[in-house]
């Protein structure tokens, strides 16, 4: 999944790989975790495939630098995966495979651990207020306003799924105290 959100920035223009973690952090981050080396790790393989190219960029005084672009058989490849059947609705929610197990704990302990996924949620969804200043700022770089549209829905699923968890979190609670 990494690679065709990796492919999916580079369809709107050529980066660097310092660049596309940049980008990562402020939009797909914010629904798929990756780490710096995971997307350097993916860039090698999407080369090695012929998804995307490479150009060493030499600079005089520092690391020289990779530009890396979709190929055509990257942005095929980027179709294909648009247009596969699976709509990844599964879950998988590591939050759920513990709640599962939370039985093997005391009341207290879960309400102090349901208190916890609650403040973590409030803080994310804060996190999203500067996520339209992203669109904007992304959307200008690319000069293409009609793909914000996209990313603003993105954005709202997040949000609503964020308020679900924090109001799922406050009747775990509810229900832990026997209210």
């Amino acid at each position: 999944m990494l690679k065709h959100g990796i492919l999916g920035l580079l369809n709107y223009h050529e980066m660097t790989g310092y660049e596309i973690m940049e980008v990562f952090r402020d939009s797909l981050n914010y629904f798929w975790d990756a780490k710096t080396s995971q997307i350097y790790r993916e860039l090698h393989g999407l080369e090695q495939k012929e998804w995307v190219s490479k150009i060493v960029i030499l600079q005089s005084g520092k690391p020289d630098k990779n530009m890396y672009s979709i190929t055509e058989s990257g942005h095929t490849e980027l179709l294909r995966w648009l247009a596969d059947d699976d709509l990844g609705l599964r879950v998988k929610a590591p939050v759920l495979m513990k709640v599962f197990f939370l039985g093997e704990r005391s009341a207290n302990e879960n309400i102090r651990y349901f208190e916890r996924v609650k403040e973590h949620c409030e803080l994310f969804l804060k996190s999203l207020e500067a996520v339209p200043q992203h669109i904007d700022a992304y959307k200008n770089m690319i000069g293409q306003e009609d793909k914000a549209l996209y990313w603003q829905m993105t954005v709202e699923y997040g949000r609503r799924s964020i308020q679900m968890q924090i109001e799922w979190a406050q009747d775990c609670i509810r229900r832990l105290k026997g209210e």
